[in-house]
């Protein structure tokens, strides 16, 4: 797949994330405001989140999809993991929010919420499997981080929606049955749901953080990369190959050994055939190839 239909497929998803989330958001907002359920206006809160974090995703994409210029000879891919951060950042908040508001529902007057507020959970439930699915397994296609984060902030709020689903359940069957303790159920999904939303943005800033900071491929990532160097005529030794995760492409640097009595010109095509055998190994972007003489020594 070519960057120009990878981004146009990343983008596209973005935007269904944010057409999505809207609605959801407007729907469970008005209906938990309606119904008076605390469980169903905080899934509402975390759906509005996950709007700014399409967006995020989609601004992201706008921007790693420029390519290399004088200031960012490496590109601009890295802006993906960006965006994954700033939507790991917003759930966190969320997360806070959702529980300190669920927290101070216990010590106020507590009422179960109306029937209709389950319609619009399992409502909530489907669309939001849906998106997920379609967001990971194109976020696993297309190399993309924020896509793949953004997927797992759909199913977070599925299983928030599960949640609140539960407690507004239990607090409508407490009411009915005229059990008063089962009328705090609602309140306790709040905090379950803060609880699950806290978890996932820990779990995917600290990938995403991780990726950042030029993360680099382990050896058995880069078995690959080493085989094909290896294919190259007058390749002797690799001395070091590093590749380095730029978003959803890697920049490789690599140190090759070579006979020390051939010429610069001859040198110089063996580095520029490594860097074109590399390239077409799928998400390589760029290469950058030292040439070392190489001498018996080096096997030591």
């Amino acid at each position: 797949m070519g960057n120009k239909d990878r981004f146009k497929e990343a983008e596209f998803a973005a935007m269904v994330g944010v057409v999505g989330n809207l609605g959801l958001a407007i729907l469970k907002y008005v209906i938990g405001v309606i119904s008076g359920s605390r469980a169903l206006v905080a899934d509402a809160a975390h759906s509005a989140t996950d709007v700014a974090g399409s967006l995020a995703v989609f601004i992201g994409l706008r921007a790693a999809k420029q390519p290399p210029d004088e200031d960012h000879p490496y590109g601009h891919g890295k802006a993906e993991s960006i965006a994954a951060i700033i939507v790991s950042v917003l759930l966190f908040l969320v997360g806070i929010e959702i529980g300190k508001s669920s927290f101070e529902a216990f010590f106020e007057p507590i009422e179960a919420p109306k029937t209709i507020a389950i319609y619009a959970l399992i409502i909530s439930i489907i669309a939001k499997e849906a998106m997920f699915r379609y967001k990971y397994k194109l976020g696993k296609r297309i190399k993309s981080d924020a896509i793949i984060v953004n997927a797992y902030d759909h199913r977070s709020d599925v299983y928030s929606s599960i949640a609140a689903l539960i407690g507004v359940g239990a607090a409508i069957l407490g009411e009915k049955m005229g059990i008063p303790w089962l009328e705090y159920g609602d309140p306790v999904a709040g905090l379950f749901v803060s609880i699950l939303i806290l978890k996932t943005a820990w779990k995917l800033g600290k990938e995403s953080i991780h990726n950042t900071l030029d993360h680099v491929l382990h050896e058995e990532d880069t078995v690959e990369m080493r085989n094909v160097v290896l294919t190259v005529p007058g390749v002797k030794k690799i001395g070091s190959l590093h590749a380095r995760e730029h978003g959803h492409y890697v920049i490789v640097d690599i140190k090759v050994s070579v006979d020390p009595h051939i010429t610069v010109e001859e040198g110089h095509k063996i580095g520029k055939t490594v860097k074109q055998k590399l390239i077409e190994v799928s998400n390589v972007q760029d290469v950058f190839v030292h040439i070392n003489p190489y001498s018996e020594d080096d096997e030591d």
